[in-house]
């Protein structure tokens, strides 16, 4: 079974940067679609960002042009890249094993989780 642990997290000041990663353990890391979610206090998960096995990407609205997601397969590793954060970025972070639909561009998760790491941007 694959698990998942994410790293990265901390406490920033609005404007800042942060990187998240993710290590996946197994053999089949190359052949599997990942993603970032989050869930803030109060509120529903939600996807951030997805990465196909072959790379295709998708962001929420609320992250484009300052997020950017990406994976080295040698590492078994996904990462996202966050740039001028947003206190309403504030949340656990997960990461995700699911199935990205480059038709769509769309991702759907399976229930593979990590434990998240947190992320508070102050203001």
């Amino acid at each position: 079974q694959v698990q998942l642990v994410e790293s990265g997290g901390g406490l920033v000041q609005a404007g800042g940067s942060l990187r998240l990663s993710c290590a996946a353990s197994g053999s089949i890391f190359s052949s599997i679609d990942m993603g970032w979610y989050r869930q803030a206090p109060g509120k529903q998960r939600e996807l951030v960002a997805a990465i196909s096995s072959g790379g295709s990407t998708m962001y929420a609205d609320s992250v484009k042009g300052r997020f950017s997601i990406s994976r080295d397969n040698a590492k078994n590793t996904v990462y996202l890249e966050m740039n001028s954060l947003k206190p309403e970025d504030t949340a656990v972070y997960y990461c995700n094993i699911g199935r990205y639909d480059t038709a769509i561009r769309g991702y759907s998760p399976h229930d593979y989780w990590g434990e998240g790491t947190q992320v508070t941007v102050s203001s």
